[in-house]
């Protein structure tokens, strides 16, 4: 049973969100304010966060922000009422997976939430394929069609970190850490160069990308099925 922490000071929604979540057979926690979020968040780590963004004592980006610096990956989806591109484009740079705009349908939240978690535990496994592509983790390879395709060892690293955080937009901060390590003298532009060459490696047009999407003002999202590249709708 998966656990998922809601964080909401609304009583009505908190509970509406609770029960609806515990009858798809979800373990729940919940908390009334940021404080409660954040200490809940720490201790108990579940495996996905919703987040209302409006709470009181500290709100929800900084609880998200505070998530993410104690290297905590669970996904995180946030709640508020705004819908402005600039409070989007803040909670992706804080580190949110997904924003949902209230009012909302539980159904949606519920089938956001459940991709999520499919995808969490997808990236636990050791083989990922994608397109005409299979990325055998233990093995280090990376074949097409059987045939081997050659990556340099922090190419094959930067693949590896996307496949295992599918569909969540990564900013180049994140990356840099996770790649290269908070040590390194890599800067973005360089982060963007090893993107594009990844891309000549594996995209079937590195002018089109259907797999390593540039996010505008946040970084990259990688897609393991083909579809347009831009930003997300």
């Amino acid at each position: 049973m998966e656990t998922v922490l809601i964080v909401e000071d609304d009583p009505t929604m908190l509970r509406a969100l609770r029960d609806n979540f515990e009858y798809h057979g979800y373990h729940v926690l919940t908390a009334a304010d940021g404080e409660q979020g954040l200490n809940a968040a720490l201790n108990s780590k579940p495996e996905l966060i919703v987040l209302d963004i409006m709470l009181p004592k500290i709100n929800g980006y900084e609880v998200c922000r505070l998530v993410r610096k104690e290297n905590l990956d669970m996904p995180i989806i946030m709640l508020t009422a705004k819908g402005e591109e600039s409070d989007v484009v803040l909670g992706l740079n804080l580190g949110a997976d997904d924003y949902v705009t209230k009012p909302f349908s539980i159904k949606e939240l519920l089938a956001r939430t459940e991709a999520f978690l499919r995808r969490r535990r997808q990236a636990e496994q050791n083989v990922h394929e994608f397109g005409d592509y299979r990325l055998d983790i233990p093995a280090r390879t990376l074949t097409c069609n059987g045939k081997p395709v050659q990556l340099s060892p922090k190419e094959f690293r930067l693949l590896e970190f996307f496949i295992k955080k599918t569909g969540r937009a990564l900013t180049r901060d994140e990356i840099l850490n996770a790649v290269w390590g908070y040590d390194s003298y890599v800067n973005s532009r360089s982060i963007d160069r090893f993107v594009t060459t990844l891309r000549n490696k594996i995209e079937p047009d590195s002018h089109s990308p259907i797999f390593i999407h540039t996010i505008r003002e946040i970084g990259y999202k990688f897609c393991p099925k083909a579809s347009p590249s831009g930003d997300p709708p």
